[in-house]
C-alpha cells in the first residue's frame, strides 16, 4: 500500500528566501512523504543566491526554484494542500486567500536573513543560520505520525513546532 504524500505549502511576502528553503527542505527531508511548494503575497520575482547556495546542499533541484506569488495555489488547477505555514511575520498577518480543501495551517516565524546588511560573508552566515533553524522544526515535522493522529492533534502539533525556540 502506497503511503500519502503530503503537499505543503510554505508562505512569505516576497517568496526569496525562507519559504524557498522551507520548500527544499520539507521535500528532501521528508523521503517521498512530503512534496513541498513556496509563494509569496507580493513575489520579488527572485530567489535569493543565498538561499539558493543553501538549498543546493540538500540536493534538491535549485533550476526549479522561482518567486511565485501564492495565487497560483489558489486556482482550481492547482495542487491539493494538505499543510500551509507562515514563514514571516508579514504573511501570518495578511488575508491570505481561500485554499480549497481547508488545509491545515500553522504560523513558523523567522527572522528575515535577507534583510541582513554587511558583507557576503555576514549574509551567508545569517541564510546559513535560519536555514538550520527551518531545518531543526522541519526535522520535527517530517517524523509526526501523520497518518496515526487524529485531525485536532496534528493541529496542536503544527502550532506547537511553530513555538519550538530554535
Amino acid at each position: 500500500m502506497q503511503e500519502k504524500v503530503y503537499n505543503v505549502l510554505f508562505l512569505c511576502t516576497g517568496n526569496s528566501a525562507r519559504s524557498i528553503m522551507a520548500e527544499a527542505l520539507v521535500t528532501t527531508m521528508g523521503k517521498g512523504r512530503f512534496k513541498g511548494f513556496s509563494a509569496g503575497s507580493q513575489p520579488g520575482g527572485t530567489v535569493n543566491p543565498f538561499a539558493i547556495e543553501q538549498v543546493a546542499h540538500t540536493g534538491y533541484p535549485t533550476d526549479a526554484l522561482r518567486s511565485k506569488s501564492w495565487d497560483e495555489f489558489g486556482m482550481p488547477d492547482a495542487p491539493h494542500m494538505d499543510f500551509i505555514f507562515t514563514v514571516c511575520d508579514n504573511a501570518a498577518g495578511e488575508t491570505c486567500p481561500y485554499w480549497p480543501g481547508h488545509p491545515m495551517s500553522a504560523h513558523w516565524g523567522f527572522e528575515d536573513p535577507a534583510a541582513v546588511v554587511g558583507s557576503d560573508e555576514e549574509k551567508r552566515v545569517a541564510f546559513n543560520r535560519i536555514f538550520r533553524q527551518i531545518m531543526a522544526r522541519m526535522n520535527i515535522f517530517v517524523s509526526l505520525p501523520l497518518h496515526m493522529l487524529e485531525k485536532n492533534a496534528i493541529e496542536r502539533e503544527i502550532h506547537a513546532i511553530g513555538e519550538t525556540s530554535v
